[in-house]
């Protein structure tokens, strides 16, 4: 069985990423390392609701723990539009150094499994990194597997979470209500 190094952005989607990998003959670990999501309590639900989906999985786990908000916003406040590709660039780089020093063959992600992520930038920034560090980025299109793994997470009680991780795309979740809030209370 092929070992594959998958960085997992949380539980839900790691559930549309195992099982096709498993039944490809492809042994996943873990690897969680998200310093891009905000607050700390967010960061921390996805954290232990991955460990535990791990351990129920019987799916070895890395954790890479660095709650990075400072960071991350020092990186992206010039570009706060286009923060995704910082934020899917320095979590697969660092996947692709971790894959490289624990030997592992080839690393892949579950941001592949979103609909709601830029597709062909996570790829492009996997290929470019597995080049860098000398490891294959296994590429795959998760995302037809994507609804029918947010049911199954649901159904098995995982947290589910309400917007993909950085403080700046939890605002962008309620913008409706900011913007009536803001004609409502407007002089």
């Amino acid at each position: 069985m092929t070992e594959v190094l998958l960085h997992c952005c949380c539980a839900p989607c790691s559930v549309s990423c195992v099982e096709p990998l498993r039944r490809e003959g492809i042994n996943p670990t873990a690897f969680w390392y998200n310093p891009n999501i905000h607050p700390f309590k967010e960061y921390e639900a996805r954290r232990e609701c991955l460990v535990e989906f791990a351990k129920q999985t019987e799916m070895p786990l890395i954790v890479c723990e660095d709650y990075g908000l400072r960071q991350f916003v020092i990186n992206v406040v010039d570009d706060i539009n286009g923060r995704c590709r910082y934020c899917y660039e320095h979590r697969l780089e660092r996947t692709a150094q971790v894959a490289a020093q624990k030997g592992f063959k080839a690393f892949t992600t579950t941001l592949l499994a979103s609909v709601y992520q830029q597709h062909e930038q996570i790829a492009a920034a996997g290929k470019a990194f597995a080049q860098k560090y000398g490891v294959e980025f296994f590429y795959r299109d998760f995302r037809p597997q994507f609804r029918q793994g947010n049911q199954t997470a649901r159904e098995a009680g995982l947290y589910m979470q309400k917007y993909c991780g950085c403080i700046f795309s939890e605002e962008e979740r309620y913008i409706k209500q900011i913007t009536r809030d803001r004609e409502k209370y407007s002089e």
